[in-house]
């Protein structure tokens, strides 16, 4: 309803979400759209494949933007890099596939020994691929088995600062932010002066006011303009006002350089920890309601989203507190004053953009729209956000090591924090603890005893049996699988024969898994499935989680449709098998 009772205006036509991919079969524009706005559009016929193979490349590069599982457009790029080097590389073989059910092992094999990798693009480049490829439901089995075999990830390169490099970085950041700020204060306060009315009028400082407010209010000061309609330089009256025309006299007095906010990201991922995606993209701190009014402190919120978590995950919220010039929070009130002008700027022209870092360009340029390059989101002369090459461009400049958001981040969250910054314990664990050299000296005896447990576990948990595409002649069948070698189990005394649970056969390499036994070991996943939702969590790690985790390696191999498709398959005689075997009647 309206303000005055009367109903609003309807659209005249229904609302249709835009299409990611057509229903033509010779559509093969893929668009990509985040929920920032962001868009890209990716061109499947511009691969080096057959028209086939290019829609259902562009028909599994769909599924993936539209289901939520990429929420910035740099994981779409990067997959759309690494299908442009596997296109070029099927179309250099003798024979290349025309769609997915024409690939092959041999060739899925080939193109693993092609790529580099032990580098992190050469290892992205199979994973990613492979990862697309397996939600064809399509994909011929002994593929999916040579997807399955393990590649090592690279080694990770990045190491945590040393104490003394640490120490340096955080100094040399707190110089230039401090120095920006200095500045940033000192006009603030003539500008509010000048507000208030404290100047007289023709003054030199009732003209730097002047200067300031208009500043302030358009991001630039009046420029002439030729007759071809170009800008030129500044009015001269403003010029002399703030005594020249180069931006230490002009807008730099109300805003933050690119690389002053960058040393701002520096300072807040060296405090929190923060991944610098997170940081460039938090939102304005806002004070929790009271919190300063009685104690003279103050409480921030921070609003932080982490993308690559999973689902009910992506949002976390941290209070800090500003107690004093020491404190963490001090960071963030003097952040919310350095950006404030800008920030101003910002909401008046895009008032659904909030982000807490923002920083003027060297450009003269004024226009209101908003546009995005990419992820790069420029208001007028504005950019919110940082990224890690202007970081690195500092750090540069200052003679310091590069990459300091990542390293920093890892400086943080491994030597100090000793905690998970964003991350799940395993990620913190796997990715930044157990490689890095500050950590292995410091508790190497911990770390191997960690590495063996974690071995140990792994071999408990995955799929141990061999697949194959049908029953072997002189093999045993069992409630799970067949056996290939009776009488030398590798869980009994040599010629004693097997006296194992027909649930280890799955961790048994003597077995063997062919299609024929998949609808029974669908079934028997589904049952231990209804157990885990009613039994103690105790009971279910003790007697039932390796067996369900070798099942779900199995699933991830076959595939998920094809695991389902299975699952339908189970027969009377199957589920009997399972039920027998689940409620101890083939116990010896």
């Amino acid at each position: 309803m309206s303000g005055r009772g009367r109903k609003a205006t309807l659209p005249t036509t229904p609302f249709r979400r835009p299409a990611v991919l057509g229903d033509d079969p010779s559509d093969v524009v893929v668009r990509h759209t985040t929920k920032q706005g962001a868009t890209r559009a990716y061109d499947f016929g511009r691969l080096p494949m057959p028209a086939a193979m290019q829609r259902s490349l562009a028909v599994l590069f769909a599924a993936k933007c539209t289901s939520g599982a990429w929420t910035s457009l740099r994981t779409s790029e990067g997959t759309w890099r690494h299908l442009n080097a596997l296109g070029k590389f099927l179309s250099g073989q003798d024979n290349p596939p025309t769609d997915v059910p024409d690939l092959t092992a041999a060739m899925w094999s080939a193109w693993r020994l092609s790529r580099k990798t032990k580098a992190q693009n050469g290892y992205d480049q199979v994973m990613v691929t492979q990862t697309l490829l397996r939600a064809d439901s399509r994909l011929p089995h002994e593929v999916r088995a040579v997807m399955a075999r393990r590649l090592p990830e690279p080694k990770v390169q990045e190491r945590a600062f040393e104490s003394d490099e640490f120490r340096q970085i955080k100094a040399a950041a707190r110089r230039t932010f401090r120095s920006a700020l200095l500045r940033i204060r000192e006009n603030t306060e003539h500008l509010n002066a000048w507000r208030n009315g404290e100047f007289v009028r023709g003054s030199n400082e009732w003209a730097l006011g002047d200067a300031l407010d208009l500043l302030a209010r358009t991001g630039d000061l009046p420029r002439r303009t030729s007759a071809n309609g170009r800008t030129r330089d500044i009015v001269p009256q403003y010029a002399k006002a703030v005594g020249g025309r180069r931006p230490d006299n002009t807008w730099k007095r109300l805003f933050l350089t690119r690389l002053e906010a960058a040393t701002l990201g520096v300072l807040l991922v060296t405090e929190f920890g923060f991944n610098s995606t997170t940081m460039s993209e938090m939102p304005v701190p806002r004070a929790v309601p009271d919190s300063g009014e009685t104690s003279g402190t103050k409480v921030y919120r921070l609003e932080l989203e982490k993308r690559r978590r999973h689902a009910g995950h992506h949002f976390e919220s941290r209070n800090i507190t500003d107690h004093g010039a020491d404190s963490a929070g001090r960071l963030i009130s003097d952040a919310l004053e350095a950006t404030a002008h800008a920030r101003a700027y910002v909401a008046d022209r895009a008032p659904g953009l909030d982000r807490l870092l923002v920083w003027r360009s060297k450009g003269n340029k004024s226009e209101a729209a908003t546009n995005s390059v990419g992820e790069l989101i420029r208001v007028g002369p504005f950019g919110l956000g940082v990224g890690t090459d202007a970081a690195a461009l500092w750090a540069q400049e200052q003679g310091l090591p590069s990459k300091v958001f990542r390293r920093g981040r890892k400086t943080v969250n491994v030597v100090h924090r000793r905690e998970p910054g964003q991350n799940t314990q395993d990620t913190h664990d796997r990715v930044y603890v157990l490689p890095e050299p500050q950590v292995q000296e410091a508790a190497g005896e911990v770390i191997a005893d960690g590495v063996t447990d974690a071995v140990e576990a792994a071999r408990r948990t995955v799929l141990q049996a061999q697949l194959a595409d049908a029953p072997q002649d002189g093999a045993q069948e069992t409630a799970t699988a067949s056996c290939s070698d009776y009488e030398h189990s590798p869980f009994t005394p040599p010629g004693a024969g097997c006296g194992a649970s027909f649930l280890l056969c799955t961790a048994c390499p003597n077995a063997r898994v062919a299609p024929v036994h998949h609808p029974r070991l669908a079934y028997l996943h589904a049952a231990l499935e209804n157990l885990h939702s009613v039994l103690d969590p105790a009971t279910w790690m003790a007697d039932w989680y390796d067996a369900h985790a070798r099942l779900e390696d199995l699933r991830h191999r076959v595939g998920t449709e094809v695991w389902k498709q299975e699952l339908q398959k189970a027969s009377d005689w199957d589920r009997q098998i399972i039920d027998d075997l689940l409620n101890g009647h083939f116990d010896s």
